[in-house]
């Protein structure tokens, strides 16, 4: 898999994501053009282009996007929020609810008809996020509600179903055939100005690395995506959709234009996901069952290996898919299915991106030697309710923490919800608290917060991140 260099890494992410507040168009685009006066009128430097030259047609994207524009389409959302002139003090907001404000925000993105029978639309999870009310505009102009089907904040896919006559759909194409230097063009609605079409080329695949971005496995693109463009279509020159636009990056910010570094969901992601949110409505990931840490150079040198690059091991949790195929702490994995794993992160994004009961070749090294090892994956666990951990966690559920916040450096797990009344909610849990560590053991995500309670401890402490402050929790 390609790296992301280091000068993806120093840029910081812009806004490209499509939910953005519907605002007026800059002034420029609102007053008109001053024709000059007739005797200041210059000659045109510039001859018009040929409609061909000699006997052969210059070529046109046009008749390909004819077929590929209508099943583009623009979406609107709608949320409903409570403004309070306290802001947000609980305890005045509760004195005074009759000084509380209903506000609609409202924003716009884009989404792509995959499926003309049944109505479904592909967007970005982050396009209808919250929202109360969604819209789509066909490029006829016709307007339909759109009902929600399922999403999956960690891979920022959504799928939305219409119900209309005379709907167009785009085939979806095997994206894991794209090669850097492929032309592909980006179809969407950037700032609510309308449908709109640019070109590029492929830039780089298999992208990851970038941070708050989920799992990833990015197309990135020089076409052109803006704000109001995620969710809509990235193509190939068959009118085939190859990837799902979703965000562009600029170290001035999403407002200083385009600078050419764009990304987008390949299909074949897409399509794994959107299958499941329509059968099932939510998505199951396989897990090995382990953790890892990066090699560094003094890590290398110690278990023999010359290049310090991979995941090692550290713990391989009882009854686990490693531990079915023999994984042992202090094995560094290299690659997964034949792709470069270079340290832990790139291990669990791999992870994250595999179905319950894939087949991973593990590509080891143990003791200094090659070793292959094949592990079939199982289910990676959702949350936990404290009660099955310890009896003072009672009514707490404990979650995975979104996966846009480990790739931002976060680690640990949420406190998913917490029951009134309850004994957790009496030792002072709160509904979106972070845990990042207990006197019960270590651990870094959901499995291995499980594994520490295996010997309950006589006094149990956690140490909680709520909002920017960190303290400690004694459970009762």
């Amino acid at each position: 898999m390609t790296t992301p260099t280091k000068t993806l890494l120093a840029l910081s992410l812009a806004a490209a994501f499509g939910g953005f507040a519907a605002t007026a168009i800059r002034d420029g685009l609102d007053s008109p053009a001053q024709a000059a006066p007739a005797a200041a009128a210059l000659p045109p430097t510039v001859a018009a282009l040929p409609a061909a030259v000699g006997s052969t047609p210059l070529p046109s994207l046009a008749p390909m996007l004819a077929r590929v524009t209508p099943a583009v389409v623009s979406v609107h959302t709608k949320q409903r929020v409570r403004v309070s002139p306290f802001g947000n003090d609980p305890m005045f907001r509760r004195m005074y609810p009759e000084l509380s404000q209903e506000r609609i925000n409202e924003s716009l993105g884009s989404g792509v008809i995959v499926d003309a029978g049944k109505g479904l639309v592909l967007t970005n999870h982050h396009v209808i996020e919250g929202a109360d009310e969604v819209s789509v505009t066909l490029a006829d102009g016709r307007t339909l509600k759109a009902d929600f089907v399922g999403s999956d904040p960690d891979t920022d896919i959504a799928v939305m179903k219409i119900a209309a006559q005379g709907l167009s759909a785009l085939p979806l194409a095997d994206s894991s055939k794209l090669q850097v230097g492929d032309f592909v063009v980006a179809v969407g609605n950037p700032f609510g100005i309308g449908q709109t079409v640019t070109s590029g080329i492929v830039s780089a695949v298999g992208r990851m690395g970038l941070r708050g971005l989920g799992y990833q496995n990015f197309i990135q693109t020089d076409a052109s995506i803006n704000p109001g463009n995620s969710g809509g279509a990235l193509v190939n020159l068959h009118g085939e959709l190859i990837g799902i636009n979703t965000a562009s990056f600029n170290p001035r910010g999403s407002m200083a234009g385009n600078i050419g570094l764009s990304f987008a969901i390949p299909t074949s992601l897409a399509r794994t996901v959107m299958e499941q949110l329509v059968a099932t409505g939510e998505v199951r990931r396989g897990t090995l069952g382990l953790e890892a840490q990066d090699l560094d150079a003094r890590l290398a040198q110690g278990l023999k290996l010359g290049d310090a690059r991979g995941a090692v091991v550290t713990r391989v949790f009882a009854g686990s898919a490693a531990a079915a195929a023999g994984v042992k702490p202090g094995d560094v994995i290299i690659a997964a299915n034949g792709q470069r794993i270079d340290d832990h992160n790139a291990l669990r994004n791999f992870e994250g991106l595999q179905a319950v009961g894939s087949r991973v070749t593990l590509d080891v090294r143990r003791d200094g030697k090659p070793l292959q090892l094949v592990a079939g994956l199982r289910e990676q666990p959702k949350s936990f309710a404290g009660a099955e951990l310890d009896p003072r966690l009672g009514g707490a559920t404990f979650a995975e923490l979104p996966e846009r916040l480990r790739q931002s450096g976060a680690a640990g797990v949420l406190v998913e919800a917490v029951a009134r009344g309850s004994r957790a909610a009496g030792n002072g849990l709160q509904a979106g608290d972070v845990v990042v560590a207990a006197n019960a053991g270590r651990f870094s995500d959901l499995s291995g917060f499980r594994a520490s309670f295996t010997r309950a401890p006589a006094q149990l402490i956690l140490r909680i991140v709520r909002g920017n402050r960190q303290g400690d929790l004694p459970m009762q």
